[in-house]
């Protein structure tokens, strides 16, 4: 039995799974061995296993044994496998060391590298991994490399003809179950003559 993976935040007594032996007499369902923090219970006769307490994700997967058992004879039993599986939930969005960077660039420069922006996200696995993106980009005046969240201006500045201050809204994004989250920096940037 391979029962659907249960939230780290699954409440008590949550339905998991039905064991179900075929045999002619009423059998007693048991858990034979492998749950030795007791995370699951089951029914006796119904053989209905429910969660007993509060999932602590690092102990899982849980692989445990539930033996049936002959109700008039103990000496005559089967026991079957049961993997159970915890989804590490989203708990923490990321977040950048400071909401509001201020970073001069000299005009007339070729594309340069402004600020490698970096966040960190408390999660682990796929929940921690971080991309980096533009919320607003200025005419593309500006790209983030997603991977490593350094900013880049994409073409010379000309202090005289434009503005001499930008204010770009970076993200770091997280690849988290069941929803995506984010946390925002703003860069100001200052063109210097």
């Amino acid at each position: 039995y391979h029962p659907a993976p249960l939230p780290e935040k699954t409440p008590t007594d949550t339905f998991v799974v039905e064991i179900s032996a075929l045999y002619k007499l009423p059998v007693s369902y048991s858990i034979a061995s492998g749950d030795e923090k007791g995370y699951f219970i089951i029914h006796s006769s119904s053989g209905i296993i429910r969660t007993s307490k509060n999932l602590e994700v690092e102990d899982f997967p849980v692989n445990f044994k539930v033996r049936a058992t002959d109700s008039s004879n103990a000496t005559i039993f089967n026991e079957v496998e049961v993997k159970v599986e915890v989804i590490d939930e989203n708990n923490f969005p990321p977040v950048f060391p400071s909401s509001l960077l201020e970073e001069r660039l000299a005009e007339h420069l070729p594309a340069a590298q402004i600020v490698q922006l970096k966040a960190q996200d408390n999660d682990t696995g796929r929940n921690g991994f971080l991309t980096y993106g533009i919320l607003n980009g200025h005419g593309l005046k500006f790209r983030i490399n997603e991977t490593t969240g350094i900013l880049y201006s994409t073409a010379p500045f000309d202090y005289e003809e434009e503005p001499t201050e930008y204010q770009v809204v970076v993200y770091a994004e997280d690849d988290g179950i069941p929803e995506k989250k984010r946390g925002y920096c703003t860069v100001v940037i200052k063109i210097t003559d």
